[in-house]
Parts: C-alpha cells; sequence; structure tokens
C-alpha cells in the first residue's frame, strides 16, 4: 500500500513508526478527556498545592509534533503532546515538572512500536503551565503571549512547531500557533 493510501485508510506505512490516520474534532475531544482525568488525578493528591488550579484552566492544546502535523499534513503522529493551560495563582505557579501520561487506546492512530507494552495505542503526554493571565481571559491570547515571549525552554520548544486548541470545546481545532 503506497504512502497516499495508507494516510487515507488510517493506516502506519511500513517504513515509519509515524501514523498518518487525519486527526479528526472527535479526537481533539478525547485528547481534551484524557487530559482532563488526568489533572483531576493530580489535583486530588495534591488538593493544598496543584489543586489550588482546578477551577483555573484557561484551555488546553494540542502541541509539539502532533500539532504540527494537524497544521500541515506533514511528518505523521508519533505521539500526543496535550498542554493544559492555567491562570496563575499569585502564590504558587502550576508544577512545571508534572507530567502525566495517558493510553489514547485502539484508533486509528495505531500503537507507536516504541513504547512499553502497557499503551495499547499512542503515547499521550500531559503537561501544564500557568501563565499570568486573569481567570477566563482569552486562551489563544494568553498562550500566543507565553509563546512570543519565549522566556522559558518550554515555550521556546513549543514555538518552534505548533499549538491547537482542545478546549473550551467550542474552540478545538483552532490554530493558536503559528500566527497567521
Amino acid at each position: 500500500m503506497d504512502r497516499q493510501l495508507s494516510w487515507q485508510y488510517g493506516c502506519v506505512p511500513a517504513d515509519t513508526d509515524r501514523s498518518l490516520a487525519r486527526i479528526e474534532v472527535a479526537d481533539l475531544f478525547r485528547l481534551a478527556a484524557l487530559a482532563a482525568d488526568g489533572e483531576a488525578g493530580l489535583f486530588g493528591r495534591n488538593p493544598h498545592g496543584s489543586g489550588r488550579y482546578a477551577g483555573r484552566l484557561l484551555g488546553r492544546a494540542l502541541c509539539q509534533g502532533a500539532a504540527l502535523y494537524y497544521v500541515t499534513k506533514k511528518n505523521g503522529v508519533k505521539d500526543f503532546d496535550v498542554w493544559s493551560f492555567y491562570a496563575q495563582c499569585d502564590d504558587w505557579p502550576f508544577p512545571a515538572r508534572w507530567r502525566g501520561t495517558r493510553d489514547f487506546g485502539p484508533s486509528k492512530f495505531g500503537r507507536y512500536p516504541g513504547d512499553p507494552p502497557r499503551y495499547t495505542g499512542r503515547r499521550v503526554d500531559l503537561l501544564g503551565r500557568s501563565l499570568p493571565a486573569a481567570p477566563g481571559a482569552d486562551p489563544a491570547d494568553a498562550i500566543r503571549r507565553y509563546l512570543a515571549a519565549r522566556r522559558t525552554k518550554s515555550a521556546k520548544a513549543l514555538a518552534a512547531k505548533a499549538v491547537v486548541l482542545i478546549d473550551p470545546q467550542n474552540r478545538a481545532g483552532e490554530i493558536v500557533w503559528p500566527v497567521g
């Protein structure tokens, strides 16, 4: 099966470990739900630390390579990187070192062969940051300011590829970065 047919039918071609299946809005909703679940666990375990960010979500976004694939339709999906951005509390930033993982599960994206056997589908990496924005601020604007400033290693890395909103749900698929 050639690459074009592989992409069209959502298969992983034999010459790559990346899925060329199209990322649909329903897939973005699934990623947002997986992130929400991971964060609920984090907040429940740490109610007086990271738990203070419950209710302060600005937005969630698909980032890095999978987001770039969503935007350009080139390169495919190795894994999914989902970032959650929160309105920063005055006295406590979101724990920048927190990283969760989830399994997308069996799907058209297949499974990355280099992942541990516990993953039945593509791995979903969950990360978060607090941004200097008020609760209820426009998520795209807050994220763009963070990326444009490039003050941190994370901001520089995210700005090097792409960022696509997945939450709020009514804006899923909105390209935040690159601008224009």
